[in-house]
């Protein structure tokens, strides 16, 4: 296990910050172990807080608007950078040639670049031969593991005795491992002992210690991927609750990641994270998304478990209209909903915990 912070990160999200294509900066910016991040580099927001563009709290992360301006400032700032981070999310996990030549220049700058894209950087010539000159390490986080490090399902998931919560969400790019590291932060802080799974490359980057990506894996290997990490959670730190990141959604045309979860990851409950406005899956116009009702029934039969809460995304939604959207979506289903951005997960804890009591009676 590398210490942490492994050094200072400029995130790279061109163009992206504030939408659904910047989620991998937006998650660095909120948290990570990994790295201390010292600044995010996106002209349409120089100058801004990236706390203030993204939450409506200052932070203290600065955005610049090039690269050479943010690694210029983080040197005059007494931090200087030591990694480029790629915070872009781009349906498909291609990267821009605008972005690759701003790589190119980190890479002169002396940066290290941790990429969690589907474009592998370190197998572009161009890019790779400048590494050789300029001291830099490329670390593509989505490259395959080695097929002789992967595991197939075995069963030994049964023998995990603590409460297994799945968040899930009714779409992608829907505040699935946000909601996930609030819930974790908060059973802790009530004195649960809880572990979070990462499946996604943005969960690795922010120090999970306990992360797969799921995307990166051959599908034989999927399900024994998401066991083992699971069952290894469980055996080496004895929690008391494990809280699975979901991955794209169980109806999601094109990313239908909550399969595996639910059938390899044999959660005991599932948290449900909903954005009520988005009419579309995210990425996929005239893909309507599956109305919530739907999105419920489908994973309670799949899974022969129940979903205990809904979480919001309140993207779309005014401010002091989420109160009311929050009881509507209790009121059709029975279920306590909130927006742990803005409220906390309190009531979602109050909802896990006659669950847990079950577990160790």
């Amino acid at each position: 296990m590398n210490q942490f912070p492994e050094g200072n990160a400029l995130v790279y999200c061109e163009g992206a910050f504030a939408t659904t294509h910047g989620k991998t900066a937006h998650g660095l910016v909120r948290r990570t172990k990994r790295y201390k991040v010292v600044s995010v580099i996106d002209s349409h927001h120089s100058g801004k807080d990236a706390g203030i563009v993204l939450d409506g709290k200052m932070c203290g992360i600065p955005i610049y608007a090039s690269v050479e301006s943010a690694f210029l400032e983080s040197a005059m700032a007494g931090t200087p950078a030591s990694h480029l981070v790629i915070g872009l999310a781009p349906d498909g996990g291609r990267l821009s040639p605008q972005a690759r030549k701003d790589v190119k220049r980190a890479i002169r700058l002396g940066l290290h670049v941790d990429s969690g894209l589907h474009d592998f950087l370190s197998e572009d010539p161009g890019i790779s031969e400048l590494t050789k000159h300029h001291g830099a390490v490329i670390r593509d986080i989505r490259k395959p593991p080695p097929r002789d490090q992967l595991h197939f399902f075995s069963g030994k998931i049964e023998e995990v005795d603590c409460l297994k919560v799945a968040l899930l969400g009714t779409d992608s790019a829907v505040g699935k491992r946000t909601t996930a590291w609030i819930l974790v932060e908060t059973l802790q802080s009530a004195g649960y002992k809880t572990q979070m799974i990462g499946t996604g490359q943005t969960a690795w980057l922010q120090g999970v210690k306990y992360s797969i990506v799921l995307d990166s894996l051959i599908n034989d290997f999927v399900a024994g991927e998401i066991e083992h990490a699971v069952w290894n959670a469980w055996k080496e730190e004895g929690p008391d609750v494990i809280v699975i990141e979901g991955q794209g959604s169980l109806l999601n045309p094109a990313y239908p990641g909550g399969f595996e979860i639910l059938a390899a990851g044999r959660p005991d409950v599932v948290v449900l994270q909903h954005a009520p406005a988005r009419k579309e899956y995210d990425g996929f116009p005239g893909y309507p998304l599956h109305p919530l009702g739907k999105q419920i029934e489908a994973i309670e039969m799949i899974s022969g478990k129940p979903v205990v809460a809904i979480t919001l995304n309140h993207e779309g939604i005014v401010d002091s209209e989420i109160p009311a959207v929050c009881k509507s979506i209790a009121q059709q289903t029975g279920l306590p909903s909130c927006d742990v951005l803005l409220d906390g997960a309190d009531s979602i804890v109050k909802a896990l915990i006659p669950y847990r009591e079950r577990k160790i009676l």
